[in-house]
């Protein structure tokens, strides 16, 4: 499936904490070969190594990514509320 899918890096974050590493990343997301035409690419935002939480946002556009991923790491870091599922 991956191989149908073009990722657009925008942020990623590594946290060490005492259960182990959890790593935040937020990508861009097009079917391949859509070279990020208008209105093809969705906003993804993956943290793994966090049991029982949410693992997984997305939104609508780069500048949501962009924030989205922040308060992400804010809420991971104790530093804010923990950001809605889903911010379309």
């Amino acid at each position: 499936m991956l191989d149908q899918m073009t990722l657009y890096p925008i942020a990623d974050d590594v946290l060490f904490a005492p259960g182990g590493k959890v790593v935040i990343r937020t990508y861009g997301v097009a079917p391949a070969g859509a070279g990020g035409s208008s209105g093809s690419v969705s906003y993804r935002t993956w943290v793994t190594g966090v049991r029982d939480q949410p693992r997984y946002w997305h939104w609508g556009h780069f500048e949501d990514a962009a924030s989205g991923h922040r308060r992400v790491l804010e809420w991971l870091t104790g530093r804010g509320p923990q950001p809605a599922e889903s911010l379309c």
